[in-house]
């Protein structure tokens, strides 16, 4: 796995936001395949799933020049998740569009590491990129990701909550809720 150049590594008090590297991989898994970090999402990943995945989203940055990010806490830990922006897929219906996404490993949770990275990429988005808006989506059912949501100031667009493509119907996370925030008015591009 190379990291690229085009995506730059962001810092916040806490965090390193970086490329991929090898040394996440099993990391990586570990997260995925936890049931109580994915239990908001439809799958858990085996190995082979989450190293597809993490290959997908560096192919991503590097065609793209930003994704999700390996999310590191100096002192703490290598690896504690990911953060980042990611192209919306054609199927879901707010297409086209740049959401905001984040995992952490439950060892993180409720220590605010996860809006201190959001704010970094959102941050990015906004300056370096020169997005306009940003979008989050959640699972109805997951009161953290939404609480997050909301402390980055972001919006719910109820008129766009929607019923996930990837998700079977009979699913309890099939519905999802969309939030957006728009370029504040003092982002210089």
């Amino acid at each position: 796995m190379s990291a690229t150049t085009q995506q730059p590594v962001l810092r916040t008090d806490r965090l390193i936001l970086r490329p991929w590297e090898d040394a996440d991989l099993p990391l990586v898994a570990e997260i995925t395949s936890d049931p109580e970090v994915m239990r908001h999402f439809h799958i858990t990943r085996e190995r082979s799933q989450s190293d597809a995945w993490v290959a997908r989203t560096q192919a991503h940055i590097d065609k793209n020049g930003f994704g999700v990010l390996a999310v590191e806490a100096p002192g703490l830990a290598k690896l504690i998740g990911f953060v980042g922006l990611s192209i919306v897929p054609d199927k879901i219906p707010c297409a086209p569009a740049v959401e905001a996404v984040w995992t952490l490993g439950s060892h993180w949770w409720r220590q605010g590491f996860c809006t201190e990275a959001a704010q970094a990429v959102l941050r990015d988005g906004f300056a370096r990129l020169g997005l306009s808006e940003i979008v989050a989506m959640t699972a109805e059912k997951n009161e953290a990701s939404r609480s997050v949501m909301q402390k980055l100031g972001m919006k719910r667009d109820i008129s766009a909550d929607f019923g996930h493509p990837f998700v079977p119907e009979n699913h309890a996370m099939h519905r999802h809720v969309l939030y957006r925030l728009a370029r504040p008015a003092g982002v210089k591009l």
